[in-house]
């Protein structure tokens, strides 16, 4: 319930949610922060299927990767929120007269409702030969490769976070075997010491390198993105 605040006469919209019997205090608070949450408040207004869809629009608009025309790959692309945003900045459906038309895939291991505009895969990107069904898809190479994909959660604050720098590090991969020259890698990562073997990497890879937390992203998450813009290419020796 609403309650009056002592400034100015304002009110403070907060929800408060009582514990009912058979749940726990944890999914209490869980349901308090969703309710609480604006961003959870504008992803329902603006048709998104869910809050992150604003760290990838904050993010683009830092470092405008989304263009017309560009060819998106969106890895771990569930429930569709990236995409959708990816759909509207590539201007995948035409509705930009007299812009490029992009291409966005979105890639999950479970099945994903469509999106328009998108074209959707069931695949572990982890598997033989998923870069080869990728640029399949595409009919060439991407221009961008993101990723919001995260571990499922132990428990355990530091096995969590080698889980997702791990990911994030199988993504990474895949995006040097599909990323066109000059493109860019974005993906989550968790803020805890592990990812150095990761930024050296893509530091070596890419022309810049950002490490950034979008304002969408909770203030008590230890979330944080990289931006990787400018791909290098693959070297000789390796792609021998």
């Amino acid at each position: 319930m609403a309650k009056k605040s002592s400034g100015r006469g304002q009110r403070d919209l907060k929800v408060k949610v009582r514990t009912a019997r058979g749940r726990k205090l944890s999914s209490t608070r869980w349901l308090e922060r969703q309710l609480n949450d604006p961003y959870v408040r504008r992803a329902k207004a603006e048709g998104y299927r869910g809050r992150a869809a604003f760290k990838i629009l904050e993010l683009d608009d830092k470092y405008r990767f989304l263009v017309p025309g560009a060819r998106v790959v969106d890895l771990g692309c569930a429930p569709g929120g990236w995409c959708q945003v990816a759909v509207q900045r590539v201007n995948a459906l035409g509705e930009k007269s007299g812009k490029a038309v992009g291409t966005v895939l979105g890639v999950d291991l479970q099945e994903v409702e469509p999106i328009a505009g998108a074209e959707i895969h069931q695949l572990d990107f982890m598997e033989d030969g998923a870069d080869d069904k990728v640029k399949a898809w595409l009919g060439g190479s991407a221009d961008v490769v993101m990723s919001d994909m995260a571990a499922a959660s132990s428990g355990h604050k530091q096995t969590d976070h080698l889980r997702i720098v791990a990911l994030c590090e199988a993504a990474a991969e895949l995006a040097f075997d599909v990323l066109e020259p000059g493109g860019t890698f974005v993906a989550k990562v968790l803020a805890g010491g592990a990812e150095g073997t990761l930024q050296t990497l893509l530091k070596q890879r890419f022309d810049k390198v950002a490490n950034v937390k979008p304002p969408a992203s909770r203030a008590d998450s230890s979330e944080k993105f990289v931006v990787a813009q400018g791909y290098r290419g693959r070297g000789d020796d390796e792609a021998d």
